[in-house]
């Protein structure tokens, strides 16, 4: 997203493109992550459960202390899971870590700021899901990357091959202790790129690779016990001060190298953190939160719109483009996630009465940048 050379300097242009855009685009692909898409912001497996004080598992009922949740999150030390950690934790829910690195988990939530929260490894997964309350998939290899035959294997396979085995220890889990509620991340790449298409819960996936992906990770988490509520969340462009697209651009405009890749008109569907936590956060207590529910703000913008918003509010210019070959010698193929986009509403979301914090992106853009 940034430009470092100024007109004149086309000798230089490719290589200092080429270097200053790679650390932008993470933040903007993830949501399928981007970041989490950002498809999404996700990055390592781990899950987050609650143990008993005794670490041994406990009911799968709520009984224990009221409305006390156990949850079990995969990539929770992803950009998304941190926050839904934090949040469950400070609710007083009991939590566990399912991941393949404790020592990297127990870095992001150390004990001394996260007392009782119990970090299993691979080995211990089973006996962490069962006798949990709900389970938070948020796993997934980020797509911000140059696309290989080889890449794109692992960014469909790391999705499909936690979605698969979380499913297989829940349906495989006695009855009286088996998970109640699966939460499970997937993006709007589902629905493909257009800019002139509208899309909601009930339009027809695209026929891209992305939306392959995403019919796959989907399709793997549908075949959960049919006991089990399942909530698939399609996320967009996570806004955040700690990940995401905006922690990546707002550096580059405080240098005055800001500005919209490749035509601008592209839709920027985007969400705000503490809006996508607090829909995960429904779906686990709600059970009306049930199906496909897009997790993106009500309202839309051309990323043009996004960067003019950006700029104004950070007191920096947002005329400065990066037209599409430097992304595409960056990124090949993977490029079109955001040379392309999307306008995706969260009809469902607003059938179910969720209360966006922030649906207009200039109140969720200074919320980011007052953060501390």
């Amino acid at each position: 997203m940034e430009l470092c050379c100024r007109a004149g300097a086309a000798a230089t242009t490719s290589l200092a493109w080429s270097n200053s855009i790679s650390p932008s685009l993470h933040s903007l692909l993830h949501p399928i992550s981007v970041e989490y898409l950002s498809i999404c912001h996700t990055k390592s497996s781990i899950r987050v459960l609650c143990l008993n004080n005794n670490g041994t598992n406990g009911s799968n009922t709520q009984s224990q202390k009221g409305n006390q949740m156990i949850v079990s999150i995969t990539g929770a030390t992803g950009f998304i899971g941190r926050r839904l950690v934090q949040r469950l934790h400070q609710d007083n829910h009991r939590v566990r870590v399912l991941t393949r690195s404790r020592s990297k988990a127990q870095l992001v939530f150390p004990v001394r700021d996260f007392p009782g929260i119990v970090i299993a490894e691979e080995p211990e997964w089973k006996d962490s899901i069962q006798g949990s309350t709900a389970v938070v998939n948020l796993a997934g290899t980020p797509v911000s990357t140059r696309w290989s035959n080889e890449i794109k294997k692992d960014i469909m396979r790391s999705r499909i091959s936690v979605t698969s085995k979380v499913v297989d220890l829940i349906n495989n889990s006695q009855d009286d202790l088996r998970p109640t509620v699966l939460v499970s991340a997937t993006a709007i790449g589902y629905y493909g790129f257009s800019e002139t298409q509208v899309f909601d819960e009930q339009s027809p996936s695209g026929n891209d690779y992305l939306a392959e992906v995403c019919r796959e990770w989907e399709g793997r988490a549908l075949k959960v016990n049919k006991d089990v509520r399942v909530a698939l969340i399609r996320i967009g462009v996570v806004l955040g001060k700690e990940g995401g697209a905006l922690a990546k651009m707002i550096p580059l405009f405080m240098m005055f190298a800001g500005g919209p890749i490749g035509t601008g008109k592209q839709w920027f569907s985007w969400i705000h953190l503490d809006d996508i936590v607090n829909l995960i956060y429904e779906a686990l207590s709600n059970p009306a939160y049930e199906g496909v529910i897009n997790g993106t703000a009500p309202n839309p913008v051309r990323l043009t719109e996004m960067c003019e918003q950006l700029g104004n509010i950070l007191g920096r210019p947002s005329w400065l483009p990066v037209p599409d070959f430097a992304l595409k010698a960056v990124l090949g193929e993977g490029a079109s996630v955001v040379l392309e986009g999307q306008r995706v509403l969260p009809m469902r979301a607003k059938e179910l009465g969720f209360s966006f914090k922030y649906p207009y992106i200039k109140d969720a853009i200074k919320a980011v940048v007052s953060e501390k």
